[in-house]
């Protein structure tokens, strides 16, 4: 295998390329940014990039001391990847590299995209001051997966796992829970597709207040496009 190539250059971005900027690499610390994986869950966040590519990735942001294996207690006893600390920083990164691609005018805001990613993006836009008074809990369950957000004095939580009422914590019971097609919520939130009629087509659907949904999914403006020059 041929050494894997750097810049060879002491500016500390050059060097942080030469760790996560080969091809898939800020992809997979991206999938990897709200929680552990399995090898097969990471492949389904990445459908674009070949198994041995996605594992080569993998060795390498691992021998960086970006990415780190555990094996999961029983009775799952999984092997997952997961990040670091220094790796979990990336996560400004990430948000920053997203926000500054969704000015360009070349984005296809309705291209498919992870679920991650769409969780992610929900992270990196959204508005405190479209939110203003707002409080609500809304769970998301995307294609499998589920995220409890959390909308509060102008500010934004989201996480990934199942929301427990049991706990009788207050403020754990959700608003609104949105069961949708990842791509169709995409598409609702920065590509203009109407809420009523995706329920129509059964690619969304809603429990509990819709006006709650209605006003939680405006907020995550896209910022304003990149001047095309003339």
């Amino acid at each position: 295998m041929a050494a894997k190539r750097s810049y060879a250059d002491g500016c500390a971005a050059a060097h942080a390329l030469d760790l996560i900027g080969d091809r898939w690499a800020l992809l997979v610390v991206r999938e990897l940014l709200l929680g552990p994986k399995r090898f097969t869950d990471l492949r389904t966040g990445l459908p674009g990039a070949a198994p041995n590519v996605v594992a080569q990735r993998l060795r390498e942001l691992e021998a960086a001391g970006v990415v780190q294996r555990r094996t999961l207690p029983p009775p799952a006893a999984s092997k997952v990847y997961e990040l670091t600390d220094w790796g979990l920083e990336l996560e400004t990164v990430v948000r920053s590299l997203g926000k500054w691609g969704a000015r360009s005018p070349r984005m296809q805001h309705d291209a498919p995209l992870s679920v991650d990613s769409l969780a992610l993006a929900l992270r990196a836009l959204f508005s405190p001051g479209r939110a203003g008074e707002l409080a609500a809990t809304v769970v998301l369950r995307l294609d499998g997966d589920e995220f409890r957000a959390r909308v509060e004095d102008g500010r934004f939580h989201l996480e990934r796992g199942r929301l427990h009422e049991e706990r009788g914590v207050v403020g754990t019971s959700a608003d609104a829970t949105i069961t949708a097609d990842g791509n169709a919520l995409n598409e609702i939130i920065w590509s203009g597709r109407d809420l009523d009629e995706a329920v129509r087509d059964g690619l969304v659907r809603i429990d509990g207040d819709t006006a709650v949904v209605r006003r939680f999914l405006d907020l995550f403006p896209l910022p304003e496009p990149a001047p095309v020059p003339s």
